[in-house]
């Protein structure tokens, strides 16, 4: 469909990239990676039409329809959200205002024998099927259903453009590519700006409605989810893969593995030459000999391993110095804006140590819950922030808070202080803003690197309560799992305001979740969560179905309540508890159900030795252990289950 040919672009007589080749095939979901300043968005961009390469072309059919979702961009602000979004139907919109301009003069006419009246009959017909093969008719349905789908709520579609914010504005936008429905998809980064179910509604949407897709992420789930094809850009070439990302990064090191050991074989071909020709250089009977070899060496051409070196790169926040066993209360805190009222009798208590999450659509309140932690803004009820609890803030804006007539140098020699201002050339060498990169303005840097550059400024302060708000936007997938792993060896609290799922997993064991009002406490990582939930979800689904009938068969038009909440005859500490005791009936059950996997998979290779007619005592005794065992795991998990279900009545 499309066809990529020796594609190569130089800035600055710098090469980005060079002699890439592939083809998007019908259907194709593609994943385009590499290291912050690959050329992925260069890439798109030309894909786009938006720029030119410098050699190679791009083959594709006239009739192809394309559509690009930026990182950045400008809407208009002269109209409203629905009217701007119906911009994405307008070829459509423009058959409809036609057919209805001919129904009109076809009204008008006298002569129904002539030859005009029988073309305009002619042209209504094929209006109108047009206009029913384009799903004009399903056209507010279909809008109303991506809106929601990305986040707005039925409020929102009167309102202007201008008064959303600049993360909203970027799902108007991606509303309207997704509606046209275009041959090819290329979308940059588009989750940064959506919300944890925002972005499993937009992977539905890829999955099942959309065509071929080339889109660039750094959220692994969502990549991991959606495509099925990687193209990794490195060292200027491009390598592609047929499988997901997760399956594509397993390939890599076992292609980096090889590229290494051809690398060192050469290095090795390269130094028994260099040691020949310096032995017999001046020795005349060996002239021809050297010359040979000589020439042998200019012509190999160097191997290159396409390995990122991030041995550089080890985010290590300071040691933080001891708090109080409990550095945040919160007890009926609240926060409204005029008549809304963003969140209301909020009751929490984070202890020393644990690491939790905040999640929950855009607009919920999860980074005002922060601005009031921050005492930035003014609230309702009683927080209480602990004993020698100092905290460290990285805003969701942090990154375009930086000076950008600044270079990175002056930006962390202005905030450094005491012995740290000797080190400020060795930190930033640290973070590979090594050299002359140091010299660089920040205006000139990409959004990983911004970014990036704020997480030093925050690394300078000794601090033990981290609030990461968006911490991971705009980092590569590297970066992210080494600032991961940073926080995982952090011995402080932290806060994480985020929708990225694989960088939530395995770092926090308390989601809280924003939404309608409220703050609800959930123990256990983020994918319990997102299991517990939509569980719960289809248990509200069926409670909803019964409200609609409240007697006989016929349903109920426009329920105006929702189901009733069953009162709990337990404490809140109680149902903490009891919460807790689920979580370890839950993973002991898990536990014992891979054990019981595990078992089997042995037993059977033990049967299969015992078939092949191996009879030694040693296969005989291991086989007789082995279903033992697998008995005794076997009633255990049964009574685990029994006790699991009973907690849960």
């Amino acid at each position: 469909m499309v066809s990529i040919n020796d594609l190569g672009v130089e800035f600055s007589a710098r090469p980005l990239f060079s002699n890439i080749s592939f083809v998007i095939n019908d259907n194709d979901k593609i994943a385009l990676t590499g290291k912050n300043g690959a050329g992925k968005s260069t890439l798109l961009k030309i894909l786009a039409g938006y720029c030119s390469p410098t050699s190679g072309s791009i083959g594709k059919p006239n009739d192809l329809t394309l559509g690009y979702l930026p990182q950045q961009m400008e809407l208009a602000d002269d109209t409203t959200l629905m009217n701007e979004v119906k911009k994405a139907f307008a070829d459509k919109t423009s058959l409809k205002e036609e057919a209805d301009r001919v129904t009109q003069q076809i009204a008008n006419a006298t002569d129904f024998e002539s030859e005009e009246y029988i073309a305009l009959i002619d042209r209504l017909t094929f209006l109108n099927e047009r206009i029913e093969m384009s799903g004009l008719n399903d056209m507010q349905a279909e809008i109303e259903s991506t809106l929601i789908g990305l986040g707005f709520s039925r409020d929102d579609f009167d309102r202007a453009t201008k008064v959303f914010s600049g993360g909203w504005r970027m799902r108007i936008e991606l509303a309207k590519i997704l509606l046209r429905r275009p041959d090819v998809l290329l979308l940059d980064e588009p989750t940064n700006h959506l919300d944890i179910e925002s972005i499993q509604w937009l992977e539905q949407f890829l999955q099942t409605k959309a065509k071929a897709v080339v889109l660039v992420s750094h959220d692994r789930a969502f990549l991991d989810n959606v495509t099925k094809r990687t193209i990794e850009i490195s060292c200027g070439k491009a390598y592609d893969y047929k499988v997901n990302y997760s399956r594509f990064v397993e390939l890599r090191k076992e292609r980096v593995e090889q590229q290494r050991r051809a690398y060192e074989n050469q290095q090795k071909q390269i130094a028994d030459i260099e040691a020949f020709v310096e032995r017999f250089r001046y020795q005349a009977t060996k002239a021809n000999q050297v010359q040979s070899r000589l020439k042998q060496l200019e012509k190999i051409v160097p191997i290159e391993v396409d390995e990122v070196d991030n041995s550089r790169l080890r985010l290590k926040f300071p040691p933080a110095s001891r708090t109080g066993d409990y550095p945040l209360i919160l007890e009926n805190v609240g926060k409204a804006y005029g008549d809304h009222q963003v969140f209301d009798h909020a009751e929490f208590t984070i202890r020393r140590g644990e690491k939790v999450a905040f999640v929950g659509k855009n607009g919920e309140g999860k980074s005002t819950m922060v601005k009031c932690i921050m005492g930035e803004i003014p609230f309702t009820g009683t927080l209480k922030v602990g004993h020698n609890v100092q905290i460290g803030y990285f805003a969701q804006n942090q990154a375009q808070l930086l000076d950008g007539e600044l270079t990175v140098f002056e930006t962390i020699d202005n905030v450094a202080t005491g012995d740290l201002r000797t080190k400020v050339r060795d930190i930033l060498g640290a973070f590979m803003f090594g050299g002359e990169a140091s010299e660089k303005k920040v205006k000139v840097l990409s959004g990983g690197e911004k970014t990036r550059l704020a997480m030093i400024k925050l690394l300078l302060e000794p601090v033990n309560f981290l609030i990461l708000d968006e911490p991971t936007n705009h980092l590569d997938i590297r970066t992210k799992d080494i600032l991961k792993e940073a926080i995982r060896d952090f011995n402080g609290t932290v806060i994480i305001v985020s929708h990225d799922r694989y960088f939530l997993d395995g770092l926090v064991d308390k989601v809280y979740e924003f939404g309608n009002g409220r703050v609800r406490e959930n123990l256990g990582g983020i994918y319990e969560f997102l299991e517990k939930k939509k569980l719960s979800s289809l248990q509200e689904l069926e409670l909803s179905k019964l409200e609609k009938r409240p007697s006989g068969d016929a349903p109920v038009e426009n329920p105006v309540s929702t189901p009733p909440v069953k009162e709990s005859k337990l404490s809140y500490a109680e149902q903490k508890e009891k919460a807790k005791a689920i979580s370890r009936a839950e993973k002991k059950v898990k536990m014992l159900e891979e054990k019981i996997e595990s078992l089997e998979n042995l037993l059977s290779e033990a049967e299969q030795k015992i078939a092949g007619g191996d009879v030694s005592s040693d296969t005989l005794g291991n086989y007789d252990s082995l279903r033992k065992d697998l008995e005794t795991t076997m009633t255990e998990w049964e009574e685990e289950s029994e006790n699991l279900e009973s907690l849960r009545k």
